[in-house]
């Protein structure tokens, strides 16, 4: 028979012992189901269900589980998580800038390449070839400081619209990238983009966009300077190339920002081919995926003789390696999120937007 002494001992050690458990339950929080990918803007298929496999397999414990330090995915920008025709969208933003800065300098009436660009005449502005194309670019990009640039960024992307779409340039967006994002974010992915597009372009809205924010933008940029204005300290964007973020500029890029092999890589032409490469190269499971765009009807059909976003050798190294390419007009549902805003804006029909040359699009 227990005495007094032996009884209360046992109750209090039960009761600690209660109390320890459900500190560390309560510490641990609810669980959360690793691997599981929701994508419903996605059809069954073997895209949507290699993304799936790929999650579990380095999510859960065993000989292919990636710690949560190293999960790192990149995407490219341009026709990967948004679209890109009848040109990258950041030639819309220099044409507009163009048009803007006109007002202070009335030379440009007179002087190319401004003088066709006023005159809506892209294609003779370009006649000049990279030194035009230059020149434009500066002029627009450069010249202010960082956070003046960033305004100007935010006031053109808040209210700028596709020609064709009448969509905002950010509900241009594809809505099951946007999906695959969350996805990989929700099993502990860390999501870069890594993109030929200009970095402070992407910088002010990314994260509203994508979730991705500015410090996990890698892209191309322009040489930047410290200095003092009224004794508060700037950062002056000068007239001059710092670096390119595209083709073999892309694991560059990610070495120098990031420091560790990606293990899944997503991009839609061959300048995302030699980020591709990069991160397959690296030992252990590894996902790379190209979105080929083969819808006509609800985006844009073009591959291989396109001067956007030309997609020739990554799609036959693809096919040798493995990699996943997504039909889009038969892996997606939907291409664009749903607009839930009402306006009295006519939208227009898709249509021809004018004839722009090779030079321009190819342009990053």
């Amino acid at each position: 028979m227990k005495t007094l002494g032996t009884r209360i001992i046992a109750c209090l050690f039960a009761f600690f012992l209660a109390i320890f458990f459900t500190t560390v339950i309560e510490a641990a929080g609810p669980s959360t189901e690793l691997g599981a990918c929701s994508l419903p803007s996605w059809n069954d298929g073997a895209a949507k269900t290699s993304i799936s496999e790929f999650v579990a397999t380095v999510t859960k414990e065993g000989p292919d589980f990636v710690p949560p330090a190293e999960r790192i995915a990149v995407f490219d920008n341009d026709g990967t998580l948004w679209a890109e025709q009848p040109m990258y969208f950041q030639f819309f933003f220099m044409l507009d800038r163009i048009k803007t800065l006109a007002r202070q300098h009335p030379e440009w009436k007179t002087q190319e390449p401004f003088a066709s660009i006023l005159k809506g005449d892209v294609k003779s502005a370009l006649a000049g070839g990279e030194k035009a194309l230059g020149q434009l670019m500066m002029t627009t990009h450069a010249g202010m400081t960082s956070e003046e640039f960033e305004k100007i960024v935010k006031d053109w992307i808040a209210t700028a619209r596709h020609p064709k779409t009448g969509r905002l340039f950010t509900e241009m967006v594809y809505q099951p990238m946007l999906e695959l994002l969350s996805c990989l974010r929700a099993n502990g992915f860390k999501t870069f983009i890594v993109s030929g597009g200009g970095i402070e372009f992407m910088r002010p809205w990314s994260e509203r966009v994508y979730g991705i924010p500015p410090e996990q933008i890698i892209g191309s940029s322009i040489k930047t300077k410290y200095d003092l204005r009224d004794g508060k300290p700037v950062l002056i964007r000068l007239p001059e190339i710092n670096f390119v973020d595209d083709g073999p500029g892309k694991p560059v890029g990610i070495q120098m920002n990031i420091g560790r092999h990606p293990v899944a890589a997503f991009g839609n032409s061959d300048g995302d081919l030699q980020m591709l490469q990069w991160t397959s190269a690296g030992t252990g499971p590894r996902f790379g995926l190209i979105v080929h765009h083969t819808d006509a009807e609800r985006e844009w059909a073009y591959d291989r003789n396109s001067p956007i976003g030309r997609l020739d050798k990554a799609l036959d190294e693809a096919q040798r390696r493995g990699w996943i390419i997504v039909d889009m007009k038969k892996d997606w549902k939907t291409i664009f999120p749903e607009i839930r805003t009402t306006t009295s804006k006519t939208v227009p029909t898709r249509g021809a937007v004018g004839n722009v040359p090779a030079q321009a699009v190819n342009a990053n």
